[in-house]
């Protein structure tokens, strides 16, 4: 095999074939849906100081019947809409006003939270832990019924305060507030009138009833527990979480980390998430969990212990993101309010060093362009821009290797079945005419991480969800909606469900597209001499239309516009050094003005 035919066949590996391997070995999940445990609470207490190395006990508590009906505040802002529980002072009921589970007219609101009872009930509840003697029951807990002591409505003009008075001098106390995006603020409070010194540790934490239903299994997405300790992030599918060793003394599978500063603790889902953020200068015990027998998962964020004087009053203050994962929100909590390392919940992946930059270009030229699908079109300009003289050198080496293409094929006929002397001939021929066959490569392994990368930000950034471009394309995060099978809705009837065996031959507009500038872009290749080669490549464009077909619309509108951005720009290199080529027939080879004269029986002859 040649030298050009062996720089072609990588280059086609390189930027394909990895994408076919992804597609077939590593296809999404189905979902799983797994009932909602409905059977514990847990109460913490025995707690004991940070520094030392024991940990804060927890007690699984039976609770077999769904939460019982009690009172509930409202919760109004811009974003959310819900209710707290007044049963443990639980924010478990939670939508988000903004999203739509689907694009269909009265879809239902996005819902995070869920009181237990329901399907994948998931809460948030914040109490003390008694400690130094302290009874458990002498404290607030899950279970605690909390009494409204002022407030009606949280918003984000507006905090409810709930009280519990223990009976024996201890009076708690918590202050919610919330504001116009996504973070709740839980001060929590004790006032000692025992007339002795007491101590407890407050703590906050989420409590989710087994996997939740709508998990995707992606193997490219991140859904569990996630969370920063020291500025360390963790990341822990829920299967893996199941796997902690189990702790003897509390009959749980756990995993502890003592925080110093900077770290927070939660659950995320595809574009979902809730977060306990303790005071980002003072240490606290961040704490992920598995109840086996019912299928519970719980993270908590545990502080330090309070020891309050007879008298006084010590007070703790511990937020609560819950909401969506959108980048300017969690960037400006990151930034204006000092959550370290906070967008690093989202799942940026391996290629972070790309996906970071990449997403912050394409939300940036979103906000001045306004629509992302011409964004994502904008964004390929800037990159090929920027690789544009790599890909320069590449395309001049492809002109000059079509112009080199008589002489390989009379080396070819001189050297017949010599391979040995056929790749030295053409050695010669590329070091003689200072070509480098290999320069064509760098370009295409610039465009696989390239390409990756915008794969993971257009897949798991929710600012691409339900994001519309032109006309049918409204939701650049799923795939072509058009279908050839019913000529894109001329004629009356339906086309395979996305997902299904039969959905890969239901070829949208897009990937029809795809196709067509793949094959534009393969004509000016050099082309293989050897028959099977040929025939491969002659197929690939087609085969790569449906492979890709069932891609976010968003990733192929990027192709596509790769693909006829690298065909102008070959097309009008390689006719600048000579080369002529005509796509809808055969390449013609216009040679150098000294091969000309060499050739023309009425040029003069000179030695």
């Amino acid at each position: 095999m040649d030298d050009q035919n062996k720089n072609l066949i990588l280059a086609t590996v390189l930027s394909f074939l990895v994408i076919l391997t992804w597609f077939w070995l590593f296809p999404p999940e189905e979902t799983v849906i797994l009932p909602g445990a409905e059977t514990t609470v847990a109460q913490i207490d025995g707690a004991v100081p940070l520094a030392q190395d024991d940990t804060a006990a927890i007690a699984a508590i039976p609770s077999e019947a769904p939460a019982p009906d009690v009172p509930r505040v409202a919760i109004e802002t811009p974003e959310l809409s819900g209710s707290l529980s007044l049963l443990g002072g639980r924010i478990d009921d939670l939508g988000l006003s903004q999203y739509r589970e689907t694009l269909d007219d009265g879809a239902e609101t996005v819902r995070l939270l869920r009181p237990v009872g329901e399907l994948d009930a998931y809460f948030a509840t914040f109490g003390w832990a008694g400690a130094d003697g302290l009874a458990a029951d002498s404290v607030p807990g899950p279970e605690t019924l909390w009494t409204l002591e002022s407030g009606d409505v949280l918003t984000p003009d507006s905090s409810v305060t709930l009280v519990w008075d223990n009976g024996a001098g201890l009076t708690f106390r918590n202050t919610v507030s919330v504001d116009d995006k996504f973070m709740f603020s839980f001060e929590q409070s004790v006032e000692n009138d025992t007339g002795a010194t007491i101590s407890a540790r407050p703590y906050g934490l989420l409590r989710r009833h087994g996997e939740p239903s709508y998990l995707k299994n992606f193997f490219i997405l991140h859904e569990g527990m996630v969370r920063m300790s020291d500025g360390e992030l963790e990341e822990t599918k829920y299967s893996k979480i199941e796997d902690y060793d189990v702790d003897d003394r509390e009959g749980t599978q756990a995993e502890r980390i003592d925080v110093t500063a900077n770290g927070w603790v939660g659950y995320t889902d595809h574009f979902w998430m809730t977060t306990l953020i303790p005071d980002q200068t003072q240490p606290f015990r961040s704490v992920s969990k598995y109840f086996a027998s019912r299928n519970l998962f719980q993270v908590e964020a545990v502080m330090p212990i309070k020891t309050v004087e007879a008298g006084a009053t010590a007070t703790v203050t511990t937020r609560l993101f819950a909401g969506a994962k959108e980048w300017e929100a969690i960037r400006n909590y990151e930034e204006a309010e000092n959550v370290t390392g906070f967008l690093d919940s989202i799942d940026w992946g391996w290629f972070f060093f790309l996906t970071k930059p990449i997403f912050w270009l394409l939300h940036t030229l979103n906000i001045y362009i306004g629509n992302m699908g011409w964004s994502i079109i904008a964004l390929t300009v800037i990159l090929k821009a920027l690789v544009l003289p790599l890909a320069f050198k590449s395309h001049v080496s492809m002109a000059r290797m079509k112009e080199l293409q008589p002489e390989m094929e009379k080396l070819k006929e001189r050297t017949g079945d010599d391979k040995q002397a056929m790749q030295q001939g053409m050695m010669k021929l590329y070091k003689d005419n200072k070509v480098n066959p290999a320069s064509g490569c760098l370009p295409i392994f610039l465009q696989i991480p390239i390409f990756f990368s915008l794969y993971k930000v257009i897949f798991v950034t929710i600012e691409l969800r339900h994001a519309s471009w032109i006309a049918w394309i409204t939701d650049l995060s799923a795939p072509d909606p058009s279908s050839i099978l019913n000529l894109f809705g001329l004629l009356p009837w339906g086309v395979p469900e996305v997902g299904s065996i039969f959905a890969i031959f239901s070829l949208g507009v897009l990937p029809i597209l795809l196709g067509i500038s793949m094959w534009m872009q393969q004509k000016l290749n050099l082309a293989p001499t050897d028959p099977t080669q040929k025939m491969i490549f002659a197929w690939m464009p087609w085969v790569f239309m449906f492979m890709l077909g069932s891609f976010a619309s968003g990733l192929v509108i990027y192709w596509i516009a790769n693909n006829t951005i690298t065909f102008i720009q070959q097309y009008l290199i390689m006719a600048s050094h000579g080369a002529k080529p005509d796509v809808f027939g055969n390449i013609r080879q216009s040679f150098s003005r000294k091969d000309k004269a060499a050739n023309d029986p009425k040029a003069p002859k000179g030695k």
